[in-house]
């Protein structure tokens, strides 16, 4: 008996901007979707809402910032706490995903197909879920 396709909202934390992407485990891929922008780490809620009743996802994928040791710092404490408050108001699991280079490596891919600065975060957020399809494949 096979899983029934999961489809996950995926979000690269910033306080100021925050990267969201979906993925699907039908396709095992993900894309950018937006930029919301952010206030000392806070969403538009209401953005998020939408984004949630439109996309409909089953769990919510948030990036882990971590120390190249792996280490914690501030960022991710301010990663988990609005990852806490995802799940506080949307009652959806929540999955947490190492993010150590994401932003590095959206920017070299955007460098080299020419797309817009703007999207890094967006991208960041689909190398982060497409992450954690790859590990979910393998599972």
């Amino acid at each position: 008996m096979s899983t029934p396709p999961t489809t996950v909202l995926g979000f690269d934390f910033g306080t100021r901007r925050i990267g969201v992407a979906i993925g699907q485990t039908l396709t095992q891929s993900a894309r950018p979707l937006t930029t919301l922008r952010a206030r000392d780490g806070q969403p538009d809620w209401q953005e998020v809402n939408r984004l949630l009743a439109e996309w409909r996802p089953d769990a919510l994928v948030v990036g882990l910032p971590v120390h190249m040791d792996g280490s914690e710092h501030e960022r991710t404490q301010a990663a988990r706490r609005f990852g806490n408050r995802l799940h506080g108001r949307f009652q959806l699991p929540v999955i947490w995903m190492d993010e150590r280079l994401t932003s590095d490596e959206a920017e070299r891919r955007l460098r080299e197909e020419g797309g817009d600065a703007d999207e890094v975060d967006a991208v960041a957020a689909q190398l982060i879920v497409q992450s954690w399809l790859d590990q979910h494949a393998l599972a």
